[in-house]
């Protein structure tokens, strides 16, 4: 291979990598203008299937926001990479909603954006460490296990007796545990993380199950 030719694939592996996030943030953004837009909807006037899944409360939890964060990160080139990626979408998505919400809708809940807005302040760092859950060893064990029962948490009420919150959810988190698949130790390590996580989740994060 010349010297010429390995230049070239370094250019269009980079320009891939660019395009690739530069996708990710126009995905935030459109997903940040539809969720506000069916908060905006009269539930009635939403088609059935949207109401049957109870769609807008759905996209006001944290579930499937984690689950597209994890996506991204796992299948991003680099924990470097992943951050960058995370962060965008974040951008993307949260300042579109805000901005919606504010020249659209004519309401700024400040309280509200000051949370989504911190939690995108840290999402580069959560998308870093995130990026580690598809390696090997026990780090990435626990970093798996983790994910996981954040999402179970979101599925699943076990404090007060053993519910499904959303059937969505619960798909999530069913997909989570393809994703982040491993061998059956591991694997077994991995749901006793997540229920030890969702429990403590549960127990000291106000409002979260």
């Amino acid at each position: 291979m010349s010297k010429n030719t390995g230049k070239a694939q370094k250019i269009n592996y980079s320009k891939r990598k660019t395009a690739c996030s530069f996708l990710i943030f126009a995905l935030g953004v459109l997903l940040g203008v539809v969720s506000k837009s069916l908060d905006e909807t009269a539930f009635n006037e939403l088609p059935w299937l949207l109401q049957a899944l109870d769609i807008t409360n759905f996209l006001g939890r944290f579930s499937v926001w984690i689950f597209i964060a994890v996506c991204v990160s796992v299948y991003s080139s680099s924990a470097k990479r992943a951050a960058l990626n995370v962060f965008l979408f974040f951008i993307g998505m949260v300042s579109s909603y805000y901005l919606y919400s504010a020249f659209a809708a004519g309401f700024f809940p400040k309280s509200y954006a000051a949370v989504w807005f911190g939690i995108t302040a840290v999402s580069p760092v959560l998308a870093f460490i995130c990026w580690f859950a598809k390696g090997n060893g026990r780090i990435s064990v626990v970093i798996s296990g983790i994910i996981i029962g954040a999402l179970f948490s979101q599925a699943v009420t076990l404090l007060q007796g053993v519910r499904i919150t959303y059937i969505p959810e619960v798909v999530l988190w069913l997909a989570s545990l393809w994703i982040l698949r491993r061998k059956p130790k591991e694997f077994a390590l991995e749901i006793v993380i997540s229920l030890i996580t969702a429990v403590i989740l549960q127990l000291f994060v106000p409002y979260w199950g």
